[in-house]
């Protein structure tokens, strides 16, 4: 296996959890705490039973913060939305395998965008769905709740899959960030990380308490 340097945690807040009405300053706000990405969830309605937001809010966020954007699409059909997402000002692009017909078609589209690729995993998607797209991305997200709605509770079935996929990235010997996206807070954040994360998503855990909390709440999450 090839040796794995330590990679400091990165922390992106969900702004599923922010106040819709002042984004753009809660996006600064987060920049300002230290945040490490911008995680934007954007669920159709279709394949997620939500709907949060589209290209044009992404556009509008771009110029508060130069921290990258880290867009999970959870939208199916998929790849007509891929150019809008890339325009906007996305940075890192993930999908889920169920949400088009050719999964590693959808990654090469991205890449030829210029963009990272992240491929997502429902908690009922089993690792392997990986097996011949891996070494072509550039981050794996697992899902540690079923996706459409914040606030859930980590679902630690999952931790197996992290493990999992922490050996398989290992392997490749490729920087692919592994993220963990679903009730995460300061315990589950500990128990993410020694199950090989080094990307954690939290929404209610870094938007708890306001503006002057969130810096607080993003070291509490990265162990500082």
């Amino acid at each position: 296996m090839v040796e794995r340097p330590i990679m400091p945690v990165r922390i992106a807040p969900s702004i599923l959890s922010a106040d819709f009405a002042n984004l753009g300053e809660e996006v600064r706000a987060i920049d300002a705490a230290g945040c490490d990405w911008i995680h934007v969830d954007v669920m159709d309605g279709h394949f997620v039973p939500n709907i949060t937001i589209g290209p044009m809010v992404v556009k509008a966020l771009r110029p508060h913060t130069t921290k990258p954007f880290d867009v999970h699409l959870m939208i199916s059909p998929i790849d007509a939305y891929l150019d809008a997402f890339a325009e906007a000002g996305a940075d890192i692009l993930t999908v889920h395998p169920e949400a088009g017909p050719h999964l590693h078609r959808t990654v090469q589209r991205i890449k030829g965008l210029g963009k990272k690729a992240g491929v997502s995993l429902n908690p009922a998607t089993p690792a392997k769905m990986l097996d011949y797209v891996l070494e072509d991305i550039d981050l794996v997200l697992v899902m540690s709740v079923n996706p459409g709605f914040g606030g859930q509770s980590f679902i630690t079935s999952q931790l197996r899959k992290i493990e999992a996929i922490r050996k398989a990235i290992d392997k490749t010997g490729k920087p692919i960030a592994l993220e963990v996206d679903g009730g995460i807070d300061t315990t589950t954040a500990r128990q993410a990380i020694d199950a090989g994360a080094d990307v954690l998503v939290a929404g209610t855990a870094t938007f708890r308490g306001g503006p002057s909390a969130y810096a607080a709440n993003i070291a509490a999450l990265r162990g500082d």
